[in-house]
This record gives structure tokens, C-alpha cells and sequence, in this order.
């Protein structure tokens, strides 16, 4: 059975792997942002510890507040520095944090508040600006999903303090497991730099490990064979009643810190050649796959806000009740069509995040995790098979 990848990722090319010189992935990666450089890192979350170290240092404060729905991954990050975590609760039927959540939990320990562009959509940064500014906080804005995504022709990750983005296999451009890190202030960037250099070294095993990976990523990457390295464990793991395993957010708690190799860096920057167009071609298509799913009765499908343009890894619906969501997912979740879940949980509800996160009335973020799904946005979903998707989702809706 073929499968099609949950997200719209980049397709690699080999001839991206030969090491030839060229514009390294930095300059690239600057460029595309529309800033004067960025501090690469081995990941996003590896990006989001190297900027929290630094802005704990420079202030001394030790609260970082985040999104009650987001990834699993920036919780484990605020554990990692030593740092106090808290959990604001999203705006109802919205991405976006609740502005009067968020105004009652910083205070004048609070060292940043972390927006989140969940899946390709922008987010409200200026809200929480003008939260984070009145205790005198930072603003950390989580692009991990959102790499090419724009407000008012202006890169995400530019408002805040510093933003971060993820190079993750499933991302758009990918590097196996990599990050940008972003700031325009310039001596903070000179601190992220000295940061990741102290703690993010050179680490032989772990880069020939991604390496490795790679490889096999380029290898397997394609609809014939992404059932061997995605379909079958997600399937095993619907199985097995592990949703949390089948979207993979069951994450370890220890965070990989090195540096982001050379020749993984080249084999990116070669990529990132195609990476706008792709995300134009994704662009279109969401868009019109867009305008047939909101004709279906109760299906909501989160779209850019005024001025923002974001991107479609896939599209992002929201249903009318948890029975009818979970109704459509039975069919379609582990069918090879690119149907699948974000993030599972809010962030309390993780077990293995329990000591971390603690107890928490978040409703609206519980409700999102429990009446949306995603569809694939990649080129590999042809129509026929988005046809059949359509069918599903009308005939709940009957």
C-alpha cells in the first residue's frame, strides 16, 4: 500500500546529497527570514533551550509561560533549564492564548511567554507583547511548523525576542532534526551564539547518528515505502490503543545538544533552492481543498487571519463534537491517506508529563485536542484520494 506523508514535506532530491560547495544553509536560512543572520541548532527544541538559557541569564527570572495546547517538546525544553513552567489556556475555538489567562499568570518572575504558529497558522504575537511587556518578560515565538509563514510580507519569528523553527523530518525543508534560531537584537544573538557554544559542542556519535538518518530519510521518503518507516508503527500503534504513540508525542525527557554538521547543513541549503516554490504549489492547493471541505456540514477549517499568509503543511479542521471526530478518524486515521491527529493532549493530560505540567483547567485547549484533525497538504494526496476523504467527512456529517 503506498502512504502519504501527514505533512506536506519538501521532497529530497539526491543530488542534494552530494558534497559540493555552495551558499551554506545560515545565508539561505537568513535570507529566506529577511534578517542579518541565525544561530543553527540540532533542533527546534535545541534552539528554544540555547534562547531560554540565554534570556535566563540575562535577567534571572525563571518563569516561562506556553500555550496549554502545543508540543509536548516545549514543556520538556522549560524542564531541561531548570526553569517553572505554566500553562495558559487558549481563547475559545482559537490558536491563539487567552489575553486575561495570560495577564493573570505573568507576573515579575515571568522570564518569557512562547506564542505558538501551530501548524503553518499565524498566531497573535501582539497580544502577547503587550502582556509580556507590562512585567517586563520577553516573547519567544514557537515557529517549529510555520517556516515560510509571513505577517503583513514580514517572516514569523520576527516580532517577538527571538523565534525559533524547526528543520524536523515532516517539517517543509528538513535536515533529519535541526532548528533556526532568530533575533534581531543583536547582542542577544551574540549571547545565543556563545550559549550554544557551551552547551550545544560538537558531538561525533550524535552527528553521524543524524547522518545515518538522513540517508534513510531520503531513501524512504516517497509513497511507496513510507509504509515501512511511518505506516506500519502508526498502524501497530492504533492498534495497540497508544494514540500519543501514533502521532509520536511520546518524547524522552533527555534533549540531544550538539551542533548541526556541515555536510547535513549543505544537503539543506541545496534543498532550500525549491523551498519557496513548494510552498506556493501547497499553498494553492490547501486553498482550494479548503473551499470543498468548508461546504461540508459542521467542518470548520482554521485559516490565515488578516494579513497573515500562512503555510499548509496540511490542513487543520475542527468538528463539531469529540463522537464525531473520533467517528471520522476510525476510518481514516492509519488508511494511508495522510489523516491524522496534531497534537494529542493538552499539556496536563500527557501522563509523563504530570510532575512537570501539573494540574490545570484549561477547556478550550482540551477541546481543540479533542474535536480536530489534520489532512495532509502534501503532493502526494492526489485528488482521487482527497475525493475519498471528502466522502468520509460528508457522510459523518449525514
Amino acid at each position: 500500500m503506498t502512504e502519504v506523508a501527514p505533512t506536506a514535506g519538501l521532497p529530497p532530491h539526491c543530488g542534494d546529497l552530494w558534497p559540493r560547495r555552495g551558499v551554506g544553509l545560515a545565508q539561505r536560512a537568513a535570507q529566506f527570514i529577511g534578517i542579518d543572520a541565525v544561530q543553527l541548532a540540532c533542533s527546534g527544541t535545541a534552539a528554544l533551550v540555547i534562547a531560554l538559557t540565554a534570556l535566563h541569564r540575562r535577567t534571572g527570572r525563571r518563569t516561562v509561560v506556553v500555550p496549554a495546547y502545543t508540543c509536548p517538546l516545549v514543556a520538556l525544553a522549560v524542564a531541561h533549564c531548570g526553569l517553572h513552567l505554566r500553562v495558559c489556556d487558549l481563547a475559545a475555538d482559537s490558536i491563539d492564548m487567552d489575553a486575561q489567562a495570560l495577564a493573570r499568570l505573568c507576573n515579575h518572575d515571568t522570564l518569557a511567554v512562547a506564542v505558538t504558529h501551530l501548524g503553518g497558522r499565524v498566531a497573535d504575537v501582539g497580544a502577547a507583547i503587550a502582556v509580556a511587556r507590562a512585567v517586563g518578560a520577553h516573547v519567544i515565538e514557537d515557529a517549529a511548523q510555520a517556516l515560510g509563514a509571513r505577517r503583513d510580507g514580514r517572516s514569523v519569528g520576527l516580532a517577538g525576542d527571538a523565534g525559533f523553527f524547526s528543520l524536523a523530518v515532516g517539517k517543509g525543508l528538513t535536515t533529519f532534526e535541526g532548528g533556526i534560531l532568530v533575533t534581531q537584537d543583536h547582542e542577544l544573538r551574540a549571547e545565543f551564539a556563545r550559549v550554544a557554544g557551551e552547551v550545544a559542542p560538537f558531538r561525533f556519535g550524535w552527528e553521524l547518528k543524524r547522518c545515518l538518518q538522513l540517508l534513510g530519510y531520503h531513501l524512504v521518503y516517497r509513497p511507496a515505502l513510507l509504509g515501512l518507516a511511518y505506516g506500519m508503527p502508526l498502524r501497530r500503534a492504533l492498534r495497540a490503543g497508544n494514540p500519543v504513540a501514533a502521532v509520536g508525542d511520546d518524547f524522552s525527557s533527555t534533549i540531544p545538544l550538539h551542533t548541526l554538521g556541515r555536510w547535513r547543513q549543505a544537503v539543506a541549503a541545496r534543498a532550500f533552492a525549491r523551498l519557496p516554490d513548494f510552498l506556493e504549489t501547497c499553498s494553492a492547493q490547501a486553498r482550494r481543498r479548503r473551499q470543498r471541505l468548508i461546504r461540508i456540514d459542521g467542518i470548520e477549517v482554521f485559516d490565515d487571519v488578516e494579513g497573515a499568509q500562512g503555510i499548509w503543511p496540511f490542513l487543520m479542521l475542527r468538528l463539531p463534537s469529540e463522537a464525531r471526530r473520533d467517528a471520522i478518524l476510525r476510518e481514516l486515521w492509519g488508511a494511508g491517506l495522510g489523516v491524522s491527529r496534531l497534537f494529542i493532549h493538552a499539556l496536563p493530560d500527557y501522563a509523563y508529563l504530570r510532575t512537570l505540567v501539573g494540574e490545570h483547567e484549561v477547556p478550550n485547549a482540551r477541546a481543540f485536542a479533542a474535536r480536530t484533525l489534520s489532512i495532509s497538504n502534501s503532493p502526494w494526496l492526489d485528488d482521487g484520494r482527497f475525493a475519498r476523504i471528502v466522502e468520509v467527512l460528508e457522510r459523518a456529517a449525514a
